[in-house]
Parts: structure tokens; C-alpha cells; sequence
């Protein structure tokens, strides 16, 4: 995709790994608001677009390759137009990884890959109390973050990411 946009910076994408509830929104929004950065977000978008489809994680799976596939040349056109994006995606599997490279490349820009490493008893306790407050667009069961947290795969430096570890 070629840009129609000539950009006189380098913009950056920041990309976020970590469990449900590690923070990864949260430090989206510090993200943006510290460097001017437009978030985009899956939970928002897979909220609005397929709520009523989504029931398993397989229907997940399904809605967020779809989502990918259409926020890809959005993705490419806003960074080499020069706009830094906060890609409010996760990044947990070598998979998510893989197409985040992937437009990292088309797109020519910088990139910060946020490893949000926060223990597995903490995430539980935060996604309690999310799932008690109401204000998040899914509220996922211990069973879900079981599950889901069994394809995580933190991520590796040979991978070719600039990575950024919060404790």
C-alpha cells in the first residue's frame, strides 16, 4: 500500500504485551496522552462491531482476525502519514506478533513493543475488580483468563521487537 500522506517524521507504533488485566489499556492511555498518539483499540472496536457474536474464544478468534485484516491499511496509511498510533491490541501470542512486525514493515516507522509483566495473581485480582466496576467492554471469567492465558507467549528479543519491560 503505497501512502498518500509524505510524512517528515518517524512516527512510532507501541505495541502492548500482557495478560488480561496486566495494565496494558491503562498504560495505552498514559501512552498517548505522554507522546500525542492516537490509541486504537480491539476491545473497542470488537465491542462496537461484534458484541453479539462474540461468546467463546473462538469467536474471538474469528472477530479479531477480522478486525486485523481491516485495521491493517489504516494502520500503515495513519504511520506513514506520520501519525505515532498506541496499538491497543495484545501482542501475547508469536502470531499477534507476526502481523504487528508485518505492518511495522509496510509502514517504514519506529517501534516500542510494552511487555506489561505483571504476575498472574495480580491480573486476577485486577480483572475482579474490572469485571465488578462494569465500565470494560468484556468481562472475562477465571476460566477465560485460564485459557487465554495458556497461549500467551511473553516476548523474545530474536523476534526483532524494541521491547520495553514495566514490572
Amino acid at each position: 500500500m503505497e501512502s498518500v500522506c509524505p510524512s517528515t517524521s518517524r512516527p512510532t507504533l507501541h505495541l502492548l504485551c500482557g495478560k488480561i488485566a496486566a495494565g496494558k489499556s491503562t498504560l495505552a492511555h498514559q501512552l498517548s496522552q505522554q507522546i500525542g498518539a492516537v490509541i486504537i483499540s480491539e476491545d473497542a472496536w470488537l465491542g462496537h462491531l461484534f458484541a453479539e457474536e462474540m461468546h467463546e474464544v473462538a469467536d474471538y478468534v474469528r472477530c479479531a482476525g477480522k478486525l486485523r485484516n481491516a485495521m491493517t491499511p489504516h494502520l500503515i496509511s495513519l504511520l506513514q502519514c506520520g501519525v505515532s498510533v498506541v496499538l491497543d491490541f495484545p501482542a501475547n501470542t508469536v502470531g499477534q506478533r507476526q502481523w504487528m512486525k508485518a505492518v511495522i514493515q509496510s509502514a517504514a516507522c519506529e517501534h516500542q513493543l510494552h511487555f506489561l509483566d505483571v504476575p498472574d495473581e495480580e491480573c486476577k485480582a485486577r480483572l475482579h475488580a474490572r469485571n465488578a466496576a462494569g465500565q470494560h467492554d468484556f468481562a472475562a471469567t477465571d476460566a477465560q483468563f485460564a485459557l487465554i492465558s495458556s497461549y500467551f507467549v511473553a516476548p523474545h528479543h530474536d523476534e526483532g521487537f524494541n521491547i520495553v519491560t514495566h514490572g
